[in-house]
Order: structure tokens, then sequence, then C-alpha cells
């Protein structure tokens, strides 16, 4: 059986912690901050976990069986 591509997209997106879980950036922190407040910013900064109804559709695009 060959190997499974990893999905680049994915790979920019998604990391994998030491004990396999998944991380995320959270969206809205990229741009337009003139309009929001700072603490809706502080409150998006970081990483969260992986919806556990998303994380097996995501392994596999990182090429995990």
């Amino acid at each position: 059986m060959p190997k499974m591509k990893t999905s680049k997209t994915a790979a920019k997106r998604f990391r994998k912690t030491g004990t396999g879980k998944l991380r995320r950036l959270q969206q809205n922190r990229q741009h337009l901050f003139e309009k929001k407040p700072s603490t809706r910013t502080r409150r998006l900064d970081g990483e969260v976990d992986v919806h556990p109804g998303d994380a097996r559709k995501i392994k596999r695009l990182l090429g995990e069986r």
C-alpha cells in the first residue's frame, strides 16, 4: 500500500502535541484590529484544541491512518 500524502494546507493550519492532541489557531485574529476591542483580540490569542468531531478528518489530512 502506498504512503498517504500530507495535505500541505492542513499541515500549515494544525499541529500535533506531544500527547497526540491536535491544536489550531483561532479565527478572527489576522487583520482589521482597529475595529476589534483589545479584550477580544487577547481572548482570541493562542491555540485551542480541535473539536473531537473534526479530529478524525484532520488526522487523515495530515497523513495519519
